[in-house]
């Protein structure tokens, strides 16, 4: 009498993933290895509890990742077998991140560019133009 492994068991795989696997294979994050660090770094939270990194992740579960200073939140959308093409993205997860947020980013970076690491020097005539046009923008 052969004993088969339990197909439940074999489904239940299917629905799940590590977070960090699945972070990366999302393309949230560049290695595995920095998905991991963010889930230890409580920079990964589902349901506004920072996670560790082997805990497992099922369709429709909404996560918020830190990504710098963008506050990123995907709802799972489907469990990958391995890493995604960028055009496959949208297969994965569900973009909630409200619009806000990326405009905030936008105004951040611009206002970046008046930004001058100490020692640098007054702005260039160029420099001081280019601030100018940019300021003239928002």
């Amino acid at each position: 009498m052969t004993v088969d492994c339990c197909p439940l068991s074999v489904d239940k795989k299917m629905e799940e993933l590590r977070i960090d696997k699945w972070l990366w294979c999302a393309r949230l994050f560049k290695t595995r290895t920095l998905a991991a660090d963010a889930c230890k770094g409580g920079k990964v939270k589902i349901n506004d509890t920072s996670i560790k990194p082997s805990r497992d992740v099922k369709i429709g579960e909404q996560i918020q990742v830190q990504l710098g200073q963008l506050h990123k939140v995907v709802e799972v959308k489907s469990i990958p077998k391995s890493r995604v093409s960028p055009k496959q993205v949208e297969e994965v997860y569900i973009d909630l991140t409200p619009k806000e947020e990326y405009e905030r980013i936008e105004f951040i970076h611009a206002y970046k560019v008046e930004y001058r690491d100490r020692g640098a020097g007054r702005p260039t005539k160029k420099e001081r133009r280019e601030i100018d046009r940019i300021k003239g923008e928002m």
